[in-house]
Order: C-alpha cells, then structure tokens, then sequence
C-alpha cells in the first residue's frame, strides 16, 4: 500500500520503519479502533503522537484523490486496478504475526529509551531463533532489531482489489439466494421507451354473447372508423368518431349464429358469414341494408377478406372460395388446400398473394393469378412449422413480401415470412396462444393478442422482437384485434364479454412534423445538387 503524495512526519521518533508501515496498513483498513487497542495495548505517548501526526498527514493525502466511483464500466478504481474501498481479506491476513511485530517493536522502543540494549547471542542460538521465528511466523525470519522493518515477505493484511473473496466451496446463502432471485418485473421484461404508452384502456364496451371460439372472426374496424363486433345472432357497429351503436343485422332463427365479419377497402360494405355457409354484403348507408347472399359453402364461414371487388371466404371444411360481388354468378375459383377448418385469411397489401391459416396447422401462400375460372388451385407454398392451429395472420405494410403468422396453444410462436422464396425468416416464442396480429407503420412495431396465462396485448419492436410493453385487462383469452383507420388506437375483443380500446401507438406532432420539415430538407438539398450536377 503505497499512498503517494502522503507527508511524511516531521517528528523524529526512535521507531523504526514497522511503526511507518503498520500506520499505513492500518489506515487503509477499516478496522475498528477498537479491535486495533485490544491487540495492540497502551504505546508510549511519544510514538502516539506520531501516529496522530501520520493519521492527518495521511488525511490531507486522501483529500486530494477521487474517490468516487466512476460510471464508466472499464474504470476498475483509484491507483493500479484498485477501487476506492480496501478490505482485508481475513483467510490470507496473518493477525497473529502483526501483533508479535508491534508488540517486540514497542518493547525494543522501551528498550532504547531506557538506554538498555540486550546482549548479542551465540550464532547458533541465532540460528535457532531464526528457524524457529521461520516455522511459528508464516516463513518470515527477518524479526530481528536489525531488519524488523523488512515486510516484504509477509502479508499482514492481504487485500484483494476489484472483487469480493472467494466464498468457501459448497457455501450457499438461502438468504441471499432467495433476495436476489425474486425478479421485479415479469419474465417477459419489456424494453424501455421513450414515448408514453398508457396502460389502461381509453373505453371499454360491453359484448354480450360474443361467442368464445378461437376459430372465428368477429371483429373489424374500417377506414371509415366504424367498428363492426358480431354478437352470437347480432351484428352491431359502433361509430368511433360519434359514439354511436347501431344494429346491423339480427339473426331470426336463434340456432345460426354470425361467425365472421370483414370491411371493404373502401369502407362502404361489410361482409358478413353465417353459420348456414352463406356469407351476406351489407351497405350500413342505406335503409335496407342487405345487398345480396352469397353460397358456396356447405360448412359456417369463419375467415372473410377483401382484394378490392374480390371477397374470399373460407368455411370449416377447408374449403377457401373467392367470389367477385359484381357478378351473378359470384363464385370464380374455389381453392382447396387446407384439410380443415381455414380460420385465418388475408390478402396483401399490392394485392399480389393471398395468406390462409387452417387448423391444420398450415399456412399456405397463392398468388392473386388463381382467381380465375380453370385455373391452377395448387398453392404457391405451403408452410408446415406450427404446431398449432394457425389464425393470426399480418402483412407488413412497409415490407409487402413479409408475412406475419401466430399459432395456438401448442405452438405459442410468431413466425416471419418470406413469400417470395417461401421460407422462415425469424420466429420468436410468444409464451401463449396467438390469436391476433396487427402492425404499426409509424413505429415499425407489431402488436399480438394472446390468451392464457395472462390474456394481454403485446406490443414488440420489428426486426429485433423485443418486447416494447404489455397491456393487460381482460380476464379471459383474446379473441380479435384491430387497428383504427389512423393506426393510433387499437380494439381487442375478449371471451370476457368486453371491447377495450387502446391508444397504444399516440403519434407526436410537433415530433412528426419535425421529421416532415427535415425530410423535405434532405430532398431540396438533393434537387439543388442533382441540378448543380446537371
């Protein structure tokens, strides 16, 4: 221990260099005061007044260094690898060899002020001190009047810097083994973000009677901002903008139930599927709000989705049919991949390919070119990796060759699509049952509905799959999702009877409109020099 830039004392005591050295150790230590007088004893006043003159010239010196621990994890402490704190280590410190030390230099000082010396003894006698101080000291043998002060083969007190001792081996703290092993925060930890994302819900609605089945699809939200929710024989809408609910269809025959809904592009028709295997398109705009009843199944429609005049719906036999509303004879292709029921379908968003999910646990990939009459029904690629059924069904809307896809129960996983070559790109294990996937462009993030354990909406940052946060509220599993028309607000509808709707992905302003100016900042320098060029 070497405490550089530390006076030495002024004060020309008799004591030898181990007085020097031991005010050293034992400053640096935090040993109490009072274990250092039970083995040290009573020192004459003259040598305590040296050490009272080393102990503050040896606070002065610590004055003057950082001790302060720094926040840079590559600073390992003060001087040579060291921290600002030194703790003995008592199974490498030699506390009976310390004493011996202080208490012959005290009697030695006793000695010299006395003015009595003791009598040189016989070199055997010498030796025989010496290979006895060797074997009852730890090794050291430099003990003698003449070389007392020569520690350098003797460790005192050991400290070890930068990290704790060893503990024995086999040693187990219950204690601090129970402390530390409590987390605090749930094993899904989320990542930190900057934008505020509320935790509750902005409304929640009450939904009777909606039916809990995992296969089917009885939520949508258009682009004109009505929600449509199917209620076992019931279709209502609810005006987001106004707050108004209106009846759109009411079963008369108690035994079929609705069990699929699905908006147009537009915003203007609603597609609806019954458990009869017809599917009706509705105009909410009008008195007589049915336009038309559409077959071709013999099995209830769970799946609908929409390609601009073109309406595919899929029924429990596996059976996917596309029909064109503009014509009579509605039913131009019927596609038969799946083996059993298709509960998930969508289109992307250029049109190009259509996605189905079966409880066949397939995802199967066709391309837009077999909507046609005769055409080829074999699909472009069929996707075998869940273990589950497959309902949760998301085209990214800034990458419109990734497809998203979630399993059930026994599958728990999100899985990312290339549909160009057909393969796997990512997959990330949810935890529980997916039944709703919904994205967000603003923040290039993914929004997933599950169901048990913990019934919760997550919210993961894209590419990484990191989870951002969960929302939490519904006591039972989620059944649908769906986004508002300006992607800001989402709905979830639960086997728990309740809509609640969160406002999970708030745009900033000012924040968007800062980002407006600089991006159009970034193009006028772009002209300016592509014309300089030219």
């Amino acid at each position: 221990m070497n405490y550089r830039g530390i006076k030495e004392s002024t004060n020309k005591s008799p004591t030898s260099k181990l007085s020097s050295k031991l005010a050293e150790f034992t400053l640096g230590s935090r040993t109490p005061h009072n274990l250092s007088r039970s083995r040290v004893g009573k020192t004459p006043s003259k040598t305590t007044t040296t050490e009272q003159h080393r102990s503050k010239s040896v606070g002065r010196g610590l004055k003057t260094r950082s001790l302060t621990p720094s926040r840079n994890p590559n600073f390992s402490g003060v001087g040579n690898g060291g921290g600002d704190r030194y703790i003995p280590n008592r199974s490498a410190s030699q506390f009976e060899l310390g004493h011996y030390l202080l208490m012959n230099q005290n009697s030695q000082n006793e000695s010299m002020l006395n003015g009595s010396t003791s009598a040189p003894c016989s070199p055997s006698k010498a030796e025989y001190q010496r290979k006895m101080r060797e074997n009852l000291n730890g090794g050291v043998s430099n003990v003698n009047a003449a070389s007392v002060g020569d520690l350098s083969d003797c460790r005192i007190l050991a400290y070890q810097k930068g990290q704790a001792p060893q503990a024995p081996q086999g040693f187990q703290n219950q204690n601090h083994r129970v402390l530390y092993s409590v987390r605090a925060v749930p094993s899904s930890s989320c990542k930190k973000t900057l934008r505020h994302i509320p935790a509750a819900p902005e409304r929640i609605l009450d939904a009777p009677e909606i039916l809990d089945d995992y296969y089917l699809n009885l939520l949508d939200w258009s682009s004109q901002n009505f929600v449509a929710v199917a209620l076992l024989g019931s279709v209502y809408l609810w005006n987001a903008a106004a707050g108004t609910i209106q009846l759109l269809v009411e079963l008369e025959n108690t035994t079929d139930f609705v069990s699929s809904v699905s908006w147009a592009q537009d915003g203007n028709y609603l597609a609806v599927g019954f458990s009869t295997g017809a599917t009706g398109l509705y105009d909410p705009s009008r008195e007589n709000t049915l336009l038309r009843m559409m077959d071709g199944h013999t099995t209830r429609v769970g799946s609908l989705a929409w390609n601009s005049h073109l309406l595919t719906s899929g029924c429990r036999s596996g059976e996917i049919v596309h029909h064109d509303v503009r014509m009579p004879n509605h039913v131009i292709a019927t596609l038969s991949g799946h083996t059993q029921e298709v509960c998930g379908l969508r289109w992307s968003g250029d049109g190009r390919h259509l996605a189905s999910g079966g409880n066949d646990n397939l995802v199967q990939l066709w391309s837009a070119a077999m909507t046609g009459q005769g055409t080829d029904t074999v699909p472009l690629y069929t996707l075998s990796d869940h273990l589950a059924a497959v309902k949760a069904l998301a085209w990214c809307p800034w990458q419109p060759s990734i497809l998203a896809s979630g399993g059930g129960c026994a599958d728990r996983t999100i899985r990312f699509w290339n549909v160009n070559t057909g393969t796997c790109t990512m997959s990330t294990d949810a935890g529980s049952q997916v039944s709703a996937l919904v994205w967000n462009s603003e923040y290039k993030e993914l929004l997933s509905g599950h169901g048990y354990p913990s019934n919760q909406l997550t919210i993961w940052r894209y590419p990484s799959m990191t989870r951002v946060q969960e929302l939490t509220g519904h006591t039972q599993r989620i059944l649908n999702a769906a986004a508002s028309p300006c992607g800001e607000f989402v709905m979830s509808a639960g086997a728990d009877e309740s809509l609640r709707l969160w406002h999970c992905f708030k745009v900033d302003e000012t924040q968007k409109k800062q980002q407006r100016q600089a991006t159009s900042t970034r193009k006028d320098v772009g002209r300016s020099i592509a014309q300089t060029i030219r």
